[in-house]
């Protein structure tokens, strides 16, 4: 681990996910029901995984907020 390189990750260091970013309107909530949140997170899980390990941190930011979207 010497001789390795830092790399940047996609999730930039002042980006900070709260529950506050919840929607909290029914409208916001509708809204968010049609997003492809899941799925689009899953795919990029299976990248993560597979071929990207550069993206794990931003990944296991993103994968907390699943369960109840904001925009």
């Amino acid at each position: 681990m010497n001789d390795t390189k830092p790399v940047s990750t996609p999730l930039a260091s002042h980006s900070k996910l709260t529950k506050e970013m919840c929607p909290k309107t029914q409208e916001e909530i509708d809204y968010m029901s049609k997003v492809a949140y899941s799925s689009i997170v899953g795919s990029l899980m299976y990248v993560m995984v597979c071929t990207r390990p550069n993206i794990v941190h931003a990944m296991g930011i993103v994968r907390r907020y699943m369960n109840n979207l904001g925009k």
